[in-house]
């Protein structure tokens, strides 16, 4: 016996729910057939409607509904459904005050709780998010997600409860965002492809907005691929819409193409508001390409920009839609490519606001046009003065966040304002305005001190499950499973991370005041198109120019191969020609970038602080710093803050050896004779769970290890014991981290630079976490090496803080090893 028309119509329902839209509509169409009662008509012919609409025929799916809506005797409730249907229709259309018109008849005609009810105040969730009324889109989501539980749809309730999320990220709430949008998907990503995919686009947008762009987009690129496949082209434009927007950031050229492809699929289902905003979004890539990226490097010019006519007639149709935010972020952007040029604004100085309930991104592009202009009529102390306040705005939602994740990707959204006002200190020629700014640079991704993590069992679990699919080997972090995990731990620790205070950043007085005579500070200072070093000592503070600093930038790829050919290659007829080949590119290097600000510094200790375009410098193994006693400051704030803890003597010391390392268990044996008590972890001891024990109890911690750099996310890099992976996100679960850390490790002093100024590996993961000081190296070294020069270090480790202690035991070995002090080594 066949179904009902009613049993017909269900069941399309529930195929549409999920995403199944083939047997949806053929479901709905077989019931159609099969009746000839006008409210069943209806209610079907408007969800083969809805179905039309999310399959690219949205203008075919008004038409039905329309026609459903003209048959004579239907009940209320019905015109009240299809109401609801021909709104949810106009917001994929882009016509948001028609959506919020049927929407709001619909809702006001079904005063019953019901699933029905549930949807339609979903959809105008959706129409609020869009015209960016985040109150009202945040009441309709928490009563939608109260119908849901009433009603008993659980599905039905994670969608609302993931469009929360999504409001959760209109207002800069990223971690509840995350969190939100996460919970959700446990739910909906087990009823289709298609539900995993909306899911996966929306929190693609967090983790842009956190700055964590190639993740985004890889997320975003497979979820068109889903929808592209399951016919629902409207939603693969959407998410091709915020690949671009993604892409504006750091490759203005492919975002334009993809912008491109996003409008032309809007087009052709005749949704024009959002082919507007693609629009928008191309124009906007034409306007950034030619800009100079945070590494230093230029994109390609486009031949010419769209005109301000075509601009401001864009903008005009964005507002008429409803979509003002977008047209403001066009003219901005137009502005700043006016100002970059030194143009003048159209109508003299014109000044340029804001709407009142302009996202972030808008306020700061407000305050980048303002200082962009400035400095283009040579009023660079206006072009900081606004660039600061932007920055201003950007520390105060900064300073939310406890995570390193967070703190150092959100930096992104300041690179312009960081740029231009490092640009016109550096103009003013001013040491303290210059000092201030290079601060401000290093500091932006560490003012907020964190609160240390309660203890987390579900975290734990998680990355012991991760540890066993490295273990595995292959692509480990491509596996679905470790997709899943990495997102559970991940938003684990963006929730769980707290502020424990906010460091507000020194001046050079105060920096000055903590130099002694032997003492110098040398910051190197990336302004986009130059690089200078200002060298302050206690009574002096020179400022000078690198320039050959595009030379720097592109030896240090081949110095690093250099390096590890040299500590593979350490006999025979060829290790002479590596060595030589090697200590030719150290000269170069020194010469270029280090020799002129040492020479001025003319100090035997020297405190260090670098952009991201210098990461990755061996500088332990250039000439002219051998003999002197240095470390790598994260910033001179964090330096002058810490010295004194570094000057205390560690009295409990930890080591812990790794498999599988070439003399580790010598070196660690040296390093513990060294001192009267330590405790040393050795075999199936040296495990995950055995070292972050023993790093929790010494304020001294010697690992020994195989290690490696997980460029994508860096907080996945490791250490190689006994049983896994010790990852970066398993400090979280260290109550108390030891002062100082040496890492005996290939690699693990790397770091990945994210957004210009911020580099991120295991050794800034250690010192967010409360370390002092950590001993690392950027590149592969000879076993051999790290066993004499670091067994050697404990000997002096007892009397002396670490810069010193590695100094000294390099002279007394003869040993120029890689390894270097990150933090405040003295």
């Amino acid at each position: 016996m066949g179904r009902s028309p009613e049993e017909l119509h269900a069941a399309g329902v529930e195929h549409a729910n999920a995403g199944r839209f083939g047997p949806a509509r053929r479901d709905l169409e077989a019931g159609l057939r099969s009746t000839t009662d006008p409210d069943l008509r209806a209610r079907i012919s408007g969800t083969l409607a809805w179905v039309a609409s999310r399959t690219g025929d949205p203008a075919g799916g008004e038409r039905i509904c329309t026609e459903a809506l003209a048959s004579p005797g239907l009940a209320p409730s019905t015109v009240a459904v299809l109401a609801g249907q021909m709104g949810a229709i106009a917001e994929q259309l882009g016509r948001l005050a028609d959506a919020e018109r049927w929407l709001t008849r619909a809702i006001e005609a079904d005063a019953q709780e019901s699933t029905t009810l549930g949807t339609f105040v979903v959809n105008r969730t959706l129409v609020n998010i869009h015209r960016r009324r985040l109150d009202e889109a945040a009441a309709d989501a928490a009563r939608a997600s109260e119908i849901f539980a009433h009603v008993g749809q659980p599905v039905d309730q994670a969608e609302a409860r993931h469009n929360e999320g999504y409001v959760a990220l209109l207002r800069g709430d990223l971690v509840e965002a995350l969190s939100a949008m996460s919970q959700a998907r446990a739910v909906l990503g087990a009823e289709s492809p298609a539900h995993a995919a909306v899911c996966d686009a929306d929190r693609a947008q967090v983790l842009r907005d956190a700055g964590l762009t190639a993740e985004a987009e890889r997320l975003l690129a497979d979820a068109a691929d889903v929808f592209g496949a399951n016919r629902m082209t409207g939603d693969r434009a959407v998410s091709e819409f915020h690949l671009a927007r993604s892409l504006i950031l750091h490759d203005p050229a492919a975002a334009r193409r993809v912008a491109v492809t996003a409008a032309r699929r809007f087009r052709s289902l005749g949704n024009h508001a959002w082919a507007a905003r693609a629009e928008a979004v191309r124009m906007r890539a034409e306007l950034s390409e030619g800009q100079v990226l945070p590494s230093g490097r230029r994109q390609t010019s486009p031949g010419r920009a769209p005109s301000r006519a075509r601009i401001e007639s864009l903008a005009a149709e964005l507002d008429a839609h409803g979509f003002a935010d977008e047209g403001v972020a066009l003219r901005l952007t137009r502005e700043l490519w006016a100002a970059r040029r030194g143009a003048p604004a159209e109508g003299g100085a014109r000044r340029v606001g804001t709407t009142a309930t302009a996202s972030l991104e808008v306020r700061l592009l407000v305050q980048e046009v303002w200082s962009a202009r400035a400095a283009a009529r040579g009023r660079f102390a206006d072009a900081r003065r606004t660039a600061a306040v932007g920055l201003e705005l950007l520390d105060g939602w900064q300073s939310a966040f406890g995570s390193l994740d967070l703190q150092t990707s959100a930096v992104m959204h300041g690179n312009g304002l960081l740029a231009l006002g490092l640009a016109a200190a550096v103009r003013s020629g001013r040491p303290e305005t210059v000092f201030d700014w290079s601060e401000r640079a290093r500091h932006l991704s560490m003012q907020v001190i964190p609160l240390r993590p309660p203890p987390d069992h579900e975290l734990a679990d998680s990355l012991a499950e991760l540890r066993v699919l490295r273990a595995e080997g292959g692509d480990w972090l491509a596996s679905p499973r470790a997709a899943e995990l990495q997102n559970r731990v991940r938003e684990r620790q963006w929730a769980a991370t707290g502020t424990a205070a906010v460091q507000r950043p020194v001046g050079l007085e105060d920096a000055r005041a903590a130099l002694d005579a032997e003492t110098a500070l040398i910051a190197y200072v990336f302004s986009g198109d130059a690089l200078h070093a200002l060298v302050v000592t206690p009574d002096r503070t020179r400022l000078l120019p690198i320039p050959a600093w595009r030379a720097v930038r592109d030896a240090v790829p081949g110095l690093r191969a250099d390096l590890d050919v040299a500590a593979s290659v350490r006999s025979g007829p060829m290790a002479a020609v590596v060595r030589r080949s090697l200590e030719d590119r150290l000269g170069v290097l020194s010469r270029h970038l280090v020799d002129g600000p040492v020479a001025a510094a003319g100090a035997r200790r020297l405190v260090i602080t670098v952009p991201g375009l210098l990461s990755g410098i061996p500088w332990a193994m250039l000439p002219a710093l051998h003999g002197r006693v240095f470390t790598l400051a994260s910033s001179a704030t964090r330096w002058v803050a810490m010295r004194a803890a570094v000057a205390r003597r560690p009295a409990r010391v930890g080591f812990a050896v790794g498999p599988r390392v070439l003399r580790g268990e010598e070196e660690v044996a040296r390093g513990a004779a060294a001192w009267q008590r330590s405790e040393v972890l050795e075999g199936d001891r040296a495990s995950v769970g055995g070292v972050s024990r023993l790093a929790g109890e010494v304020d001294l911690l010697h690992v020994a290890a195989h290690g490696r750099h997980a460029a994508d996310n860096p907080l996945f890099s490791g250490l190689e014991l006994a049983d896994g992976t010790l990852f970066g996100y398993d400090l979280d679960l260290v109550g108390r981290v030891p002062g100082t850390v040496v890492l005996s490790s290939c690699e693990v002093g790397r770091s990945s630079v994210r957004w210009g100024e911020e580099a991120v590996g295991m050794t800034r993961t250690w010192l967010h976490a409360g370390s002092h000081c950590v001993v690392a190296a950027p590149v592969v070294v000879a076993d051999d090496d790290a066993c004499e020069l670091l067994g050697a270090l404990h000997a002096e480790l007892s009397a002396r803080p670490p810069a010193e202690a590695l100094a000294a035991a390099a002279e007394r070995t003869g040993i120029r090893a890689p390894f270097q002090v990150h933090g405040a080594g003295f």
